[in-house]
């Protein structure tokens, strides 16, 4: 698991909920290991010397594999792509009291929380998160890295981009779209499509600030 801040506790809580995972190690710069919990072997400022030592063992071992555990949807991306590149794989999670539809696809890294919803032909992208109480509705793409935070609702047909973030709360009425590395604020109301690189709040929202669509943390 990469990051152990306050994201973390929920991800090794989801861990242990699941029944075909174990918790064997975390990476993590900023916290302090816990007694009596997995290990943490160095900081995640150092992920490329792991993974490299690792790549061995991933070929070894087929059911090893990488989490994210970090809230910032830019921090995420950066390091998933570091670890892409030394040849990781990657778990993906569902709390079992989360209702998934069979016609859902849910990525490679993605985390879905307590009580989280996901509708048929819903998809969920790559290390997304789907957080505690979330909706993605019928026929929904929430990107890559993206995050739809606690309550949020996105509503059927919504398009939600690469990095986006659907605060808590917050609700994407049908069939719009929230462009990439956008941020719609805690208890919006989405009425309108909101172009990449920028943050939206009110009800109805309303554009309030231009963030660019960079990558770097």
């Amino acid at each position: 698991m990469i990051g152990d801040g306050g994201h973390g506790k929920v991800v090794r809580e989801l861990i242990a909920l699941t029944p075909d995972a174990r918790l064997e190690a975390v990476l993590d710069d900023r916290y302090a290991a816990q007694a009596g919990e997995a290990p943490h072997i160095g900081p995640d400022g150092e992920l490329r010397g792991p993974v490299a030592a690792w790549r061995g063992l991933l070929e070894q071992d087929a059911e090893l594999a990488f989490v994210a555990a970090i809230g910032d949807n830019r921090v995420r991306h950066a390091i998933v792509r570091m670890l892409e590149a030394g040849g990781a794989r990657f778990a993906r999670l569902i709390h079992p009291s989360a209702i998934i539809s069979p016609r859902a696809r849910i990525g490679p890294g993605a985390v879905v929380m307590a009580r989280a919803v996901v509708q048929p032909d819903a998809v969920v992208g790559a290390h997304a998160i789907v957080n505690t109480g979330a909706i993605v509705e019928h026929d929904c793409v929430l990107g890559d890295c993206a995050h739809a935070a606690p309550g949020a609702v996105l509503a059927g047909g919504v398009r939600a981009g690469e990095g986006a973030l659907i605060g808590a709360g917050a609700v994407i009425l049908p069939g719009r779209t929230v462009g990439d590395w956008s941020t719609a604020g805690a208890g919006a109301v989405v009425t309108r499509d909101m172009p990449p690189g920028c943050t939206a709040a009110g009800v109805p929202a309303a554009v309030i600030k231009r963030t660019g669509t960079a990558l770097s943390p």
